[in-house]
């Protein structure tokens, strides 16, 4: 492969300017659009030499057989190009998004001349105000059967308002008392419409002005013995405070933000957006992200806002992201533009906040989780992985079965390597293995003895078995006593064998194959930084395509053996400061366990001072001084 591309343009031609530019295919297809402060300074990175990019970047710019751009006056108007033409053209090589659901809203119907309170998916009713998303349809629906109760506006349909106003007779809400709409003929037109204001006025955010108004006048009424208007007064802030209940107030009551928690790995991300108006979480809306080329967690908090604000009528006047794009400035400017006001990007780093993204970035992480698992855990998606890795790795047949190891120590002590099999694309646990390394040299060293002896099973005579349960060898069946059976899972033959790491890794296993006589199994390995595959012999990865069922099924084989041997190795440190407390005269495992959870990691109780230790509950001086001297010593 050539290392210059031939569509390079001279560095000359290209200008200094901020612009946008564009990745064309040979038939014309766009490829991939990006803004730029400075169109030569930021082109020129795609230009370096080919074996210097990210593999999947170097995948763009090689399928990729033009390039274009196109200079605007400011850094905002890049900024506005750009989304027009993601939107225009959905370049395959952009972060494509699909949300988890099509959420359901809360409309307010403001064109209407009595406007309505609906429940809808759909986004585009002109002049309507929306409210939410919401996680699910009956928490709008309830949410509207408490608010109509404060403010008792139009839920009926359009035709039912028609026909009421021509007859006469009020629709159905209006009969039941649930409606105090135009139809029920207690209310004129402009009442209703103050009415409508009062609704989206709370819903904003203004909660602790209509609590406060209506605790006045439930009290003035009752004090000059107006008990029947004090009763609709607390009827009234009996439902707004129902309301409330039903969201918890995260940040101070007159704040108006939106909040992005994001997970992310080398190929896909998910996105957590939370609505808060009057400090109070309104809404949640999912999503997640594939990524194709290699952008930084700032390009990709851009990309999410463009999105999320591109078309939005309802912009806040804060925004909370886990890092600042480098364009936050010019953010800040296109934002204002459609809010009319001045709106802040900004991180969120202490107090509530910071607790609020710790909580966003959790939900985030499951559902980065969920993603990945949902994939693979699908009939097609698993049929479409093993065929696709069958091709890419040249096998004569799909890996039915399929083991993965990887090593795990802690800073070179407590060496353990985990085996996790997944069979049909799925896992099977009952047939987890982990193993304790005494001695090594580097996880090279780790990786060969392990495979030497996971492969010495493979020439065993099948003959019964006793299982010791107290060894760490079997994991994950509940086998109660020692038993006796026969061994055929063990000495099952994978079809291929996958590593936890790049090149060296991938030549340990495939040394461990070969002394053991067993060249018939694939292997390769799986590099997180960049996700690639690598096969034994080869100087260059394989790449798979990001929306390849196969690199899921791997980075769930890679993801879930190191899970085991992290889960293995805090129970092996956990044996080892238990046996080392036994060792205590006088400290039994009922003390042992009440002292480990008083300090909550061994960390902790190795620093605590005798007095620290005297304080645990069952310990006194002496015994307190003698664990001190015990740790101390070890």
């Amino acid at each position: 492969m050539a290392d210059v591309l031939p569509y390079k343009p001279r560095t000359g031609e290209i200008p200094t300017d901020p612009g946008v530019y564009r990745f064309r295919d040979a038939d014309g297809r766009v490829l991939y659009v990006g803004k730029a402060k400075n169109l030569r300074q930021r082109l020129s990175n795609y230009f370096a030499p080919l074996r210097t990019l990210h593999e999947r970047t170097r995948r763009m710019v090689t399928t990729a057989a033009s390039v274009e751009w196109t200079v605007v006056p400011t850094d905002v108007d890049s900024l506005q190009l750009e989304y027009m033409w993601i939107k225009e053209f959905d370049p395959p090589f952009n972060v494509r998004y699909k949300d988890d659901k099509s959420y359901p809203f809360m409309a307010v119907t403001l064109a209407d001349e009595a406007p309505r309170v609906i429940v809808t998916r759909n986004r585009k009713i002109p002049g309507a105000r929306y409210f939410g998303p919401f996680p699910k349809v009956w928490a709008v629906h309830e949410t509207i059967d408490l608010m109509i109760k404060a403010f008792p506006i139009r839920t009926c349909s359009d035709a039912s308002y028609k026909r009421a106003m021509q007859t006469g007779r009020p629709c159905f809400p209006g009969q039941i008392g649930k409606c105090g709409g135009p139809c029920s003929m207690t209310v004129t037109i402009e009442e209703h419409r103050a009415m409508v204001d009062d609704f989206v006025a709370f819903m904003a955010g203004g909660d602790e002005r209509f609590t406060k108004e209506l605790t006045t006048r439930m009290l003035a009424a009752s004090a000059a013995m107006d008990y029947e208007a004090a009763a609709k007064y607390r009827d009234k802030l009996s439902a707004i405070e129902a309301v409330l209940g039903k969201s918890a107030l995260v940040l101070q009551p007159d704040e108006d933000a939106d909040l992005f928690g994001i997970a992310e790995d080398e190929l896909a991300a998910a996105v957590q957006h939370f609505v808060i108006r009057g400090g109070r979480v309104r809404g949640v809306r999912a999503m997640t992200i594939e990524k194709e080329i290699d952008i930084t967690t700032g390009e990709l908090v851009d990309q999410v806002l463009q999105r999320a604000y591109g078309d939005a009528q309802d912009v806040p006047r804060r925004i909370l992201v886990p890092t600042l794009p480098d364009d936050a400035a010019e953010l800040e400017v296109w934002l204002r533009e459609r809010r009319g006001k001045k709106t802040e990007i900004a991180v969120a780093q202490r107090g509530q906040r910071a607790d609020l993204m710790r909580t966003a970035t959790l939900n985030a992480q499951q559902a980065l989780i969920r993603h990945k698992t949902r994939r693979t855990s699908d009939y097609v998606a698993r049929t479409q992985a093993l065929t696709d890795l069958q091709n890419a790795l040249g096998m004569s047949e799909a890996p039915l079965r399929i083991e993965c190891f990887d090593i795990s120590h802690l800073g070179g002590t407590n060496v353990v390597a985990s085996m996790v099999v997944f069979e049909d694309g799925l896992p099977r646990k009952d047939q987890y293995r982990s193993f304790n390394i005494p001695e090594t040299t580097d996880d090279t060293d780790s990786m060969y003895q392990v495979l030497r002896r996971r492969l010495a099973y493979l020439d065993r005579p099948e003959e019964p078995e006793t299982i010791d349960p107290t060894t760490d060898d079997v994991v994950g069946e509940d086998v109660g006593e020692a038993t006796v059976r026969r061994k055929p899972r063990f000495a099952y033959p994978p079809q291929l064998l996958l590593v936890d790491g790049g090149q060296p890794q991938v030549e340990a296993a495939a040394r461990a194959l070969r002394d053991a006589g067993h060249t018939e199994i694939a292997v390769c390995g799986i590099a997180k930084r960049l996700e690639e595959v690598w096969l034994p012999g080869d100087d260059f990865p394989v790449i798979l395509p990001r929306t390849s069922e196969a690199l899921y099924l791997l980075q769930r084989l890679r993801d879930e053996a190191h899970r085991f041997a992290i889960t293995h190795q805090r129970k092996k440190r956990r044996g080892d400061i238990t046996t080392v407390l036994a060792e205590v005269p006088g400290l039994g495992a009922s003390r042992i366990k009440v002292l480990l959870k008083h300090f909550g990691s061994v960390t902790a109780l190795r620093a605590a001072q005798p007095d620290e230790i005297l304080e645990v509950q069952g310990i006194g001086p002496v015994l307190a001084q003698n664990i001190h001297t015990h740790l101390s010593t070890r």
